[in-house]
């Protein structure tokens, strides 16, 4: 996998759902998404991955 790209927001619940619609939506295009949350809660990372 490759990082295509990857952007910090402050931390929201909702954005799982977001990252799982994407997953579901654009996995044929070889792409995948993560979410990831820093260790005091406040912010969430996505990334983009090229597969």
């Amino acid at each position: 996998m490759r990082l295509l790209a990857s952007k910090s927001f402050a931390s929201n619940d909702e954005l799982y759902k977001i990252v799982d619609l994407l997953n579901k939506t654009l996995k044929d295009f070889n792409l995948m998404f993560g979410l990831s949350k820093d260790t005091n809660g406040k912010t969430m990372t996505l990334s983009i991955y090229e597969v």
